[in-house]
């Protein structure tokens, strides 16, 4: 067989060598007519849609029309996504590919999980299922849910491609364990893509018991599906953990056309067209970044295999901020729109070449109407500057620093219990405790985070913190304040400090998403190490690492600029704490080794480091930002000196602290543009 396979690979070079093609099979369960209505889905209908429109007119490799296949309930032209189709369009597509071919796999609908055909082949002892439409119920006698798609089929029909030498990329927006409870009525806007077992006639106790056996969770987390070989590269993004929820709502934000999409599938083409040539790590750490800006959800998005790789077996590129414009007698036409970060009534610099820098804008364009991936224009006045009458051919129009918005919208509890009727008789208290970075909007409108009542919590009169969704999953971990305790003025005062504590972290967060995470003239590595291996190891960006109590976290940077640099170290807890760890100057060539802080047991969750670089002034004093901890707050202190500086006082940044031990310092340290790099963590108790 070696003898063959080298025969063969001699032949190849020297013929021709062949074009590479890249396909697509993309699968959206919507209806499930065995299923009760309350249990169907809007989204992945929309899901592949987006998808489908995306690859074969902005993806960075080509994907002819007839290579993307579509099994979709609810899609004018497509085959319903049933058992029979995804096995059929599967071995299709495995009949197809060449060795070197691409193949970017879609699964958006309903997972679940079963008890394990084969218990030794799961380490939970349960199978995670994908639900095709035509679904029955759990069978008893043959042990498996009729018609469902298990995770060992799909790792199978995945090796298959693989054989055959294809690059494959799989991308999963559905979620197969976990519980979350909608607390708050926002009509059919927000659903989960998650079934219980007992809606499949499963039993609820033979899942519930069900035990994983990793033994370290810090070795990572079981992904829902397994994938075993192939000569062909493998990688898999799922939308949540094994034990998490995904949901699916109304995108875009603010948008009145806007439709029913996963968050996941939405943030990931947002993500795609703004960086279409980065790596799937780089890709993955970006979607983690605005899972935590926009409160999208609490889910924890798994990224899984070669994560170096450039995304679709691509060439590297940088991100796409500017695209050249068709220019009419009726205005400008521009090939992006909203799931490329553009609003309209927004305003682009028009420029004669992509090249040219920002000074050299020929003049403005205000977007007056803008779609999912497309736009429209007309000139405007801006800085005493109008376009000329004459354009040169082929000009660019270019997104401009946006500004940070720091304001946070939430929505009230909606009336009727004891705990919001009090809230809303305070309203105006809390109001003016708020200040004018809170926004208060009715129940059901489109907000930020969301409040509620929920009488079977622990705390029923309590008023909830929730995020967008208005989804409850980890009461441990979300904020509650109660009312029975306090006056009208108390309960606004003390909400309005919570909600104000909470703004300060989401605005640091929305900075280091808008900086940016990267400057190749200074490096920045995050290391850990456990109380039983005294050895540093890297910590990863993605997928997300898992760190116990009395884990280390050390910080590694290296300044290969001209000039001097001042780096912070920052720690915006689960309890949506800030702690600053670090704070000092590194000269050219500088190395800076330090041990930072240790994982303490008082809060766990999802958890951020963010390191900040800025360029300094050789004389000039260190950026110091410790004023973002409360044990170091100067409520009148003066922050100048640097634009990002002035940016974190404006944010509106103050009082909290994490729970986390400093740690001596184990080593000394031996005019790039200013950087947040941003690494999540999840803190989970030990074994």
């Amino acid at each position: 067989m070696l003898r063959a396979l080298l025969a063969s690979a001699l032949i190849l070079t020297a013929l021709p060598a062949l074009a590479r093609e890249n396909y697509a099979l993309l699968i959206g369960a919507n209806q499930y007519p065995s299923l009760d209505e309350r249990w169907w889905l809007k989204g992945p209908a929309n899901d592949v849609q987006l998808v489908a429109t995306y690859l074969t007119t902005q993806a960075p490799v080509p994907f002819p029309s007839d290579h993307v296949t579509l099994l979709s309930d609810g899609v004018a032209g497509a085959k319903a996504p049933t058992l029979a189709a995804i096995r059929a369009a599967f071995a299709d597509l495995t009949a197809k590919v060449q060795p070197g071919d691409f193949v970017y796999l879609h699964f958006s609908g309903h997972g679940t999980q079963a008890p394990a055909l084969d218990p030794a082949t799961e380490l939970d002892g349960l199978d995670e299922l994908f639900l095709p439409v035509d679904i029955g119920p759990w069978s008893d006698q043959v042990g498996a849910v009729e018609n469902a798609l298990v995770d060992d089929e799909i790792g199978a029909m995945i090796d298959g491609l693989r054989t055959k030498g294809a690059h494959v990329w799989a991308v999963f927006d559905s979620c197969h364990s976990g519980t979350a409870t909608r607390a708050v009525e926002a009509g059919d806007e927000v659903r989960t893509r998650q079934l219980p077992p007992e809606a499949l006639g499963i039993d609820p106790d033979a899942v519930g018991t069900a035990t994983r056996s990793i033994g370290d969770p810090r070795d990572g987390t079981e992904a829902p599906f397994d994938v075993d070989g192939g000569d062909g590269s493998f990688v898999a993004f799922f939308a949540a953990q094994t034990n998490e929820v995904t949901p699916e709502k109304n995108l875009p934000k603010g948008k009145p056309g806007r439709k029913p999409q996963g968050v996941f599938t939405w943030t990931l083409m947002e993500v795609l067209a703004e960086y279409p040539s980065a790596t799937y790590g780089q890709i993955g750490q970006e979607v983690l970044r605005r899972y935590s800006v926009k409160n999208l959800a609490k889910s924890t998005p798994l990224f899984e295999g070669d994560l170096d790789q450039v995304a679709f077996a691509g060439t590297r590129g940088s991100r796409v901020s500017q695209w050249q414009a068709d220019v009419t007698e009726a205005g400008f036409t521009i090939p992006a729109g909203t799931l490329h970060g553009l609003s309209e009534g927004e305003v682009l610099a028009v420029m004669a070449s992509a090249a040219d820098g920002n000074e050299a804008a020929l003049g403005y364009v205000e977007l007056t109407g803008v779609e999912t991936f497309a736009a429209t224009g007309q000139p405007v006045e801006k800085d005493g500057k109008l376009l000329p009458a004459e354009l040169p051919k082929g000009v660019t129009v270019r997104k401009m620093d946006a500004e940070l918005d720091f304001t946070l919208t939430v929505a009230l509890p909606p009336e009727g219990s004891a705990p919001a009727d009090a809230l809303l008789a305070a309203l105006s208290d809390l109001t003016g405790a708020a200040g004018p970075r809170l926004t208060f909007v009715k129940a059901g409108e489109e907000a930020d985070l969301r409040l509620a009542v929920l009488p079977d919590s622990p705390r029923p009169d309590a008023i909830w913190i929730l995020p967008a969704t208005g989804l409850n999953d980890e009461l441990a971990s979300t904020p509650s304040v109660s009312t029975s305790d306090k006056d009208g003025p108390t309960l606004a005062a003390t909400l309005a400090d919570t909600l104000t504590t909470m703004a300060r972290a989401q605005n640091l967060l929305k900075l280091g998403a808008a900086m940016g995470n990267g400057s190749p003239e200074v490096e920045v590595e995050l290391l850990t190490r456990t109380p039983q291996d005294r050895t540093l190891r890297p910590l990863p960006f993605a997928p997300v690492p898992t760190l116990l109590p009395d884990d280390e976290v050390h910080v590694l940077a290296r300044n290969n600029s001209d000039g001097p640099v001042d780096v912070n170290v920052l720690y915006v807890g689960a309890d949506w704490s800030i702690s600053h760890w670090f704070a000092g100057r590194l000269q050219p060539g500088d190395e800076l080794k330090k041990g930072l802080f240790k994982i303490s047991a008082d809060v766990l969750g999802q958890e951020r480091v963010l390191v900040v670089v800025t360029p300094a002034k050789p004389q000039g004093p260190v950026e110091d930002l410790s004023y973002l901890s409360q044990d170091a707050l100067d409520l009148t202190r003066e922050v100048g000196g640097t634009a990002i500086g002035d940016a974190l006082a404006e944010a509106g940044f103050g009082e909290t602290t994490r729970g986390a031990i400093a740690l001596t310092d184990e080593g000394e340290s031996s005019g790039p543009g200013p950087a947040i790099l941003q690494l999540e963590l999840r803190t989970v108790a030990g074994n």
